[in-house]
């Protein structure tokens, strides 16, 4: 037996490089092994983005019985803590425990946190839904303690995630950065895909009790998954000096790192980017629902064909940025790449083509993996070593804020410019209810137009690194 198991491990492990994406960032001082075990931080906070934002929006709302306005409210709140990852990433820079560790501390702590939202969740939507003894509780606590719980986890995942980041780009060299950061994407997509699945199956015959022990189990995968996750993976250096006043100063910090060539125009253009990208979010699957006639399944392939093109856009960008390429070009060729795209996806509507629309959202996560891809080997590549948490956090920081600003307004334009048309308000309006989810790609191809002319100049001058 022990024959047969290394037999198959030999096999496991070579078929990885040869098939994994990113799998050729593993070195001999980093093994495949050791980076696929750090990545399982990734897997949990896919977990707990497909539990808050996927799985809860619709019990909430349909089995629960909560006002969509709260559990719109809800859902948004974990965004509120993503301006702080660059504070979070610049004190895991200069951070200096009595162990001797820089990043296991902060993605520890994001565990516990993101660990105790997850253990009080289920018991406040019981309360907030006013479900089992909760009608004798005062009207504010549901809604107080459910805020308190998405908070948490909200809270808990950005700050793991920035560290966790920083430590994978600690590990490998420079020259291996893009791959590494490719290989913890695509482990949050599996682990968002697979918790998916999961959580679909353990919730298919919903109570009360099977909510509570859903959620909680995912607290104590979240724990687990994590501790496997840090094991030996970050060097103790306990007479690592501690760091100097300027150093430990975020404002002379963030000063410096906004003196760097480019920086100002790079966050712009992932802002930018990023609101384009994120405003259909929300309206894919409805869309393919309320206006083309397709079935739950059929939309979920929808989904499904999305997370297929981001990641291709990965593997693509990787490999791209492997052997040389200018992040700020691939960046100008997402940005670009994605104006067809979404010609694609409102072409669908005249159309009424499943097959048309279903291309289209390919070509937008296609184009969105090129382009966050970039965006963040250029974070990498702009700032000094001694900041790269920093530069880490800034860009996680831009990328959520701007993520939920645009799924927010996503939503806002398409209910308000449906209202009008519906009132008649928009004259030589001819598609109906379709007229909402248009007007959203079409300020998205704007929005990305924009994203084009600001990064142009960066795409030609090429990339001035701190090393410059």
């Amino acid at each position: 037996m022990n024959a047969v198991t290394q037999r198959m491990m030999q096999w496991w492990v070579g078929l990885g490089p040869r098939y994994l994406p990113f799998a050729d960032a593993a070195t001999p001082e980093v093994p495949l092994s050791r980076l696929l075990r750090l990545a399982l931080f990734q897997v949990s906070v896919g977990m707990a983005l497909v539990l808050v934002v996927g799985t809860l929006n619709r019990v909430m709302i349909v089995e629960l019985g909560v006002s969509a306005t709260i559990v719109a409210v809800m859902i948004s709140l974990p965004v509120l803590f993503a301006p702080f990852r660059a504070l979070i990433g610049f004190r895991s820079d200069t951070h200096r425990s009595a162990l001797g560790w820089r990043r296991v501390p902060f993605i520890w702590q994001g565990t516990l946190v993101q660990f105790g939202g997850l253990a009080i969740m289920p018991f406040a939507l019981l309360v907030l839904s006013g479900g089992g003894n909760a009608s004798s509780a005062p009207a504010w606590v549901g809604p107080l303690a459910a805020g308190l719980a998405f908070l948490l986890v909200g809270a808990g995942l950005h700050t793991t995630q920035t560290a966790g980041l920083a430590l994978a780009t600690d590990l490998v060299p420079p020259e291996s950065h893009p791959k590494v950061v490719g290989l913890m994407y695509v482990m949050l997509l599996t682990g968002m895909v697979a918790s998916g699945l999961l959580f679909g199956v353990l919730l298919q015959d919903f109570s009360p009790a099977r909510l509570v022990q859903v959620i909680q189990g995912a607290a104590v995968a979240t724990l687990a998954l994590n501790m496997v996750a840090l094991w030996k993976q970050e060097a103790r250096r306990p007479g690592r000096p501690q760091a100097h006043p300027s150093q430990a100063d975020f404002r002379a910090a963030w000063a410096q790192f906004a003196r760097q060539p480019d920086a100002t125009r790079h966050l712009v253009v992932l802002a930018l980017g990023t609101l384009a990208f994120s405003m259909q979010d929300v309206l894919l699957e409805p869309y393919g629902g309320e206006i083309l006639g397709m079935s739950v399944s059929g939309t979920t392939l929808l989904t499904a064909a999305l997370a297929a093109g981001t990641l291709v856009g990965f593997v693509w960008a990787s490999r791209l940025l492997s052997s040389g390429g200018h992040p700020f070009k691939l960046a100008h060729y997402g940005a670009l790449g994605g104006i067809p795209a979404f010609a694609l996806v409102i072409a669908a509507a005249p159309s009424q083509s499943a097959l048309v629309f279903g291309c289209g959202a390919f070509c937008v996560g296609l184009a969105a993996g090129l382009f966050g891809h970039a965006t963040l080997t250029a974070s990498m590549a702009l700032a000094p070593t001694e900041q790269r948490g920093l530069a880490l956090g800034t860009w996680g920081a831009v990328q959520a804020t701007a993520a939920g600003v645009g799924v927010a307004i996503g939503g806002i334009t398409r209910d308000g410019v449906g209202a009008l048309a519906d009132a008649g308000a928009i004259s030589g309006s001819t598609y109906g209810a379709a007229t909402g989810y248009l007007a959203v790609y079409a300020l998205e191809m704007a929005l990305l137009a924009a994203a084009v002319l600001v990064v142009a100049p960066l795409a030609r001058s090429g990339l001035r690194t701190h090393q410059a």
